[in-house]
């Protein structure tokens, strides 16, 4: 953003007094103007400290930690998702929590209950509040850039609807990404799709023997031949149902927000992305710096508070 503080009057001679006087009158507005400015930070080019353009309908939220202040809006878009984080940070849920998982080029996690007595080295993650949220995708709208604010949940295996947990999230940090490396998210996605496809029709009643076959037959790594067979079976059922027009690609916005800024575009439609960091992300980068443990734990915690910082004004 550039911001004109003077215009710049060139004097010339002036034949008429008056004429002289308004240029005078002119200059020394001109001056006052100046003085009024106060003069920008070195990196207000690249902050992305703006709250007074943040729209009024929506709530705005603080989380504070000792690396600096991180300030998000929660999306209107994903209403169950909004409305438990904003039922939470008012019962302080969060107060003294640590962000318990930091991975370089990826993300920061917290929102572990147990995370607030946790000893010195603990594993954490595993922690909840009692319940979960259906997932709530935007897909083309709602993304894994960096600075999302979005639920962790636990994995495909024993939650196919990728409900979300109840009470942790994560802030994506990411990387950038070109056209290769979108490219190969791409397929990772459209790997995934075809697998949730395949997993959906050999659950289906009439496919039990099939399923039952092929699993014995993954056991005994030395029968490939009839694997592939197997697999040839699976796909002539699974080609129709993936045809070409259900092959996923990202939106060329995404694509240049993604090149530009960086994210986690593998983990879209995946995991509920429900807010975005607006104001802080060299606080996110200062975070991601810590040193961890084996377990991605950093070894001096990082607490959390968070409090909401604007409600939405009907």
């Amino acid at each position: 953003m550039k911001i004109t503080l003077t215009k710049v009057i060139k004097r010339h001679r002036m034949a008429k007094y008056y004429l002289f006087s308004l240029v005078c009158v002119l200059s020394l507005f001109s001056c006052r103007s100046k003085n009024r400015h106060p003069r920008l930070p070195r990196n207000f080019e690249t902050s992305t400290a703006t709250p007074q353009l943040q729209p009024k309908d929506v709530y705005l939220i603080e989380i504070t930690t000792e690396f600096g202040v991180m300030r998000a809006k929660l999306f209107n878009e994903t209403p169950k998702h909004r409305d438990n984080m904003v039922k939470l940070i008012d019962s302080g849920f969060f107060e003294g929590l640590l962000f318990h998982r930091v991975i370089k080029n990826f993300v920061i996690q917290g929102g572990d209950p147990d995370s607030k007595t946790a000893n010195e080295g603990k594993l954490l993650g595993d922690g909840g509040n009692g319940y979960t949220l259906p997932a709530e995708f935007k897909p083309q709208i709602i993304f894994h850039k960096k600075g999302a604010l979005a639920a962790a949940r636990d994995g495909d295996d024993v939650n196919p609807l990728k409900e979300s947990s109840g009470c942790q999230f994560y802030i994506v940090q990411g990387k950038i990404h070109d056209d290769a490396s979108l490219e190969k998210n791409e397929r990772r996605i459209n790997r995934d799709l075809i697998k949730r496809i395949s997993d959906s029709i050999l659950a289906l009643p009439e496919n039990k023997n099939l399923r039952t076959t092929f699993e014995r037959v993954k056991i005994n790594a030395r029968r490939t031949d009839s694997l592939s067979l197997l697999q040839e079976k699976i796909d002539s059922l699974v080609n129709p149902v993936y045809s070409q027009s259900s092959h996923y690609r990202i939106p060329e916005y995404e694509r240049n927000v993604y090149k530009k800024i960086g994210g986690t575009p593998h983990l879209d439609s995946h995991y509920t992305v429900f807010g975005d960091v607006y104001e802080g992300l060299d606080v996110l980068d200062r975070i991601i710096m810590s040193e961890t443990d084996a377990n991605d734990r950093p070894k001096k915690d990082v607490k959390m508070s968070i409090r909401i910082l604007q409600r939405p004004i009907k």
